[in-house]
């Protein structure tokens, strides 16, 4: 898996996402202890409404970075948006209200919600060969879950010397790290291709491929899957560890490392396991180890077992998301995955929406118990609609047909596109209007002008 590491390219953006993911580790202990220091008891408070945020910024945001990520060159791009998270937190510090926090949260998560889908579309590009992008895939997977674990022990260390103000500077320091590796590298220019349709057609041009491609409906189910039981560990873990298992506040953090261990093995086995199963066989897997495992810790093991059962979690989890860029990857043209990743973002990210405050609600009023047996319901539910969505039989190349059509749009001469021409185009993509023969052929096959709806037989 550590070949991959051989390509420059992909070296120095690797190496840039680990220090961006350890600075937004850094900030969120330090959100926390400002939390605290802004509005003491309420703190938690603060703190579930800059979650919702987050999330309002990502599912908003995203769809809209991705339909123009590619009028910038990528470099500049991501640079830029290190360059003013870095300055955001900076300003942490200096803040005196609570509603100071959440606008400064608001606007960091949106300069993160525009980085992280674009960041993700590059690397394909970067990475052409599937397997190397698979060994990558499994390489992002272990650097979240060593952000996981890295970041509070690094927090731990850095209070023991420093006010938590400082703790902002590290995380400047992060994102100042992660633009000048982007900077060291040339990094492909995403590929334009206009398309017909204006400003609103651009921005839900990734949410329609992406919901008309069944592979992705299905991915779609299983992230709800995901943030279920995702939701369930961030949320309630402490209460869990402290009030059903009589734990201290060290095993609470010794729980959350044991999800990102699970997760951490899953990741490194995952290139040889895809090279023997295909991944929807994986996928599917993962969501049903999550709803079942959730339903066993309504058992009140051991703390032990409870342990094995989180580990178990992380790996579920890992099971599911780390082959999802393969199939991201495999469902849309170059020049469409800007578009695509970040339909995933905001879609992804539109359950957590849904599921972190049901987890909380329900583990709060109705008991853990309930809160166990409703999330592993969402789990369990995701898993069986991933399975109906997401057809067994599911080829990259689909011989299909295309009906008589004339139409005006810019394009390239490709397979779709076998024309005469008078000499007034002006070079490659050009805009005049062009008649369609029908035509029955096969080849991969994906969402696009000229494939508007999946084919049924």
């Amino acid at each position: 898996m550590l070949q991959v590491l051989g390509n420059r390219t992909y070296r120095h953006l690797f190496a840039a996402q680990a220090l961006s993911l350890v600075g937004t580790g850094l900030t969120t202990v330090a959100l926390a202890l400002l939390a605290y220091d802004i509005a003491g008891p309420d703190a938690g408070a603060v703190l579930g409404t800059a979650l919702a945020l987050k999330m309002i910024a990502y599912v908003g945001i995203a769809p809209i970075a991705g339909a123009f990520a590619d009028r910038l060159p990528r470099r500049t791009f991501l640079v830029t948006l290190d360059l003013c998270r870095a300055v955001l937190v900076l300003l942490l510090p200096f803040v005196t209200e609570v509603w100071q926090i959440y606008a400064l949260v608001f606007a960091f998560q949106s300069f993160s919600a525009a980085f992280t889908p674009t960041f993700q579309a590059t690397i394909p590009d970067i990475l052409p060969d599937e397997r190397d992008y698979t060994n990558a895939l499994s390489l992002s997977r272990l650097a979240y879950d060593l952000e996981s674990l890295i970041s509070p022990m690094l927090a731990g260390l850095l209070l023991s010397l420093i006010s938590f103000h400082w703790l902002f500077a590290g995380t400047a320091i992060g994102f100042l790290a992660s633009a000048a590796l982007v900077v060291s590298v040339a990094l492909p220019a995403a590929q334009r291709l206009a398309h017909e349709g204006g400003v609103h057609a651009r921005i839900t041009r990734g949410m329609r491929i992406y919901l008309k491609t069944p592979r992705l409906r299905g991915l779609l189910a299983l992230s709800f899957a995901v943030s279920a039981a995702g939701a369930m560990v961030i949320v309630n873990t402490v209460v869990y560890v402290r009030d059903v298992l009589g734990g201290t506040d060290q095993d609470v953090a010794v729980y959350f490392a044991a999800y990102g261990l699970g997760s951490m093995a899953v990741a490194l086995a995952l290139p040889r396991l895809l090279d023997r199963l295909v991944p929807r066989t994986v996928m599917l897997a993962g969501g049903a180890v999550l709803g079942t495992t959730l339903l066993a810790a309504t058992a009140n093991p051991y703390p032990a077992v409870a342990f094995g059962l989180w580990s178990v979690l992380g790996a579920g989890a890992a099971l599911v998301l780390t082959p999802s860029g393969l199939l991201l990857r495999r469902s849309a043209h170059a020049e469409d995955r800007p578009a695509i990743f970040s339909a995933q973002f905001a879609l992804s990210h539109a359950g957590w929406l849904v599921t972190y405050p049901a987890a909380g609600w329900i583990g709060a009023r109705l008991g853990l118990d309930t809160a166990f047996v409703v999330m592993a319901a969402g789990a369990l539910a995701g898993t069986l609609v991933a399975a109906v969505l997401w057809p067994r039989h599911d080829p990259e190349v689909i011989e299909h047909e295309h009906a008589e059509m004339r139409h005006t749009h810019a394009h390239v001469h490709d397979d779709h596109h076998q024309h005469a021409h008078d000499g007034s185009e002006n070079g490659e993509p050009h805009r005049h209007a062009h008649r369609h023969e029908p035509l029955r052929h096969a080849h991969p096959f994906v969402i696009d002008d000229h494939h508007p709806h999946w084919p049924t037989g």
